[in-house]
């Protein structure tokens, strides 16, 4: 168990950025190919929105519209267990507030956030390892599958921790940002009517839209209407709705996108395994790998302007995102390469 102490407010590195990439590496070669992030390179595509969705406030009526559609997209019981969000970053600190302060506990390592958010709902947080000792929380929380190295934790094994923190007043916060890529038997979109349970669904990912601010808490009705009133009205913009209910009852380009990413994936574990690392985990919007000199690599891929997500309480771990089109494709390959080549010619001389 690792104790986070203090009251962690300060926002950390998610990647994504390429004004921090440019800080890192000024001279790498432009424009950046950013594989920081899990997001679909191949987004959703852009429709034309009517000069309304600017001018007009949204109408209550196309936000009831979108939770009957997610509710659907996401296998939720019904649209009275939807909560459309500007994001779900924006949910976190109100979700851990459901719960009196206490002991906040996440299935890391993990994505950063929800410990902080944790912290500042004024919760004790600590990061464990072990599933079991999720049971002794009052908060707990796991990401699944999870972010960095695509953990997946059953179902069955969810809903008896749901349980037990339910039986003590707790509650359990399953965040499925990658879920859409996921194994969907192990989704507990259709159990929150149990209570004592949140869903995270991230939209922004899987459609490539992270611009789009768009996410939702699927939960027991009374926990929803909590989650709606501390939103208050007009939480998600026009276009967000819009392009919502248009992307989410898109079932034919969901299950094409999903074949189109799991060949993408392949194919980037392939361009791994040619430099001689073997990917160790992730989703099909990532990979994950797990190596000795990871500081090299990401050195290496930064200075050719390639940028992927490193962590510093990690040091032997990259993810690495999909490249979006062959020119990207092409860079990833020549520096993988190159790096590959440097590295064999620097142990034949260290064997001198």
């Amino acid at each position: 168990m690792t104790l986070l102490a203090g009251r962690r407010t300060g926002t950390v590195d998610h990647g994504g950025s390429l004004e921090r990439a440019r800080a890192l590496f000024p001279g790498a070669p432009e424009p950046f190919v950013d594989l920081s992030t899990g997001i679909n390179p191949n987004s959703y595509p852009l429709f034309e929105l009517p000069a309304t969705a600017l001018s007009r406030l949204p109408e209550p009526g196309r936000a009831r519209d979108l939770a009957v559609v997610a509710a659907t997209a996401y296998g939720a019981p019904s649209a009275a267990n939807v909560v459309p969000a500007p994001g779900t970053q924006i949910l976190l600190p109100r979700i851990a507030s459901l719960v009196r302060p206490g002991r906040a506990f996440v299935l890391g390592p993990t994505y950063q956030e929800h410990a902080r958010a944790a912290a500042i709902a004024g919760h004790q947080v600590a990061e464990v390892k072990d599933f079991s000792q999720l049971f002794d929380a009052d908060l707990a929380v796991v990401v699944n599958p999870n972010n960095p190295d695509g953990r997946v934790v059953q179902r069955k094994e969810l809903l008896e921790l749901a349980a037990s923190l339910r039986a003590r007043g707790g509650l359990l916060v399953v965040d499925e940002a990658f879920m859409d890529v996921g194994p969907q038997a192990q989704s507990l979109a259709g159990d929150v009517d149990l209570g004592g349970l949140v869903v995270l669904r991230s939209f922004g990912k899987f459609y490539g839209l992270a611009g789009v601010r768009l996410g939702f808490a699927l939960t027991h009705p009374d926990i929803a209407g909590r989650l709606e009133e501390e939103l208050g009205p007009w939480s998600v913009a026009v276009p967000s709705l819009e392009y919502g209910i248009k992307a989410l009852s898109d079932m034919d380009w969901q299950r094409e996108m999903r074949t189109t990413l799991a060949h993408a994936s392949h194919r980037l574990d392939q361009a791994f395994a040619r430099a001689g690392v073997i990917v160790t985990g992730g989703t099909s919007l990532f990979r994950h790998v797990d190596i000795p000199n990871a500081a090299g690599l990401f050195t290496a891929l930064g200075r050719e302007g390639i940028l992927v997500r490193s962590f510093a309480d990690r040091p032997t771990q990259l993810r690495c995102g999909l490249p979006g089109h062959e020119v990207e494709w092409r860079r990833l390959d020549v520096a993988l390469g190159d790096w590959a080549q440097e590295r064999g010619e620097a142990k034949k001389e260290a064997a001198r």
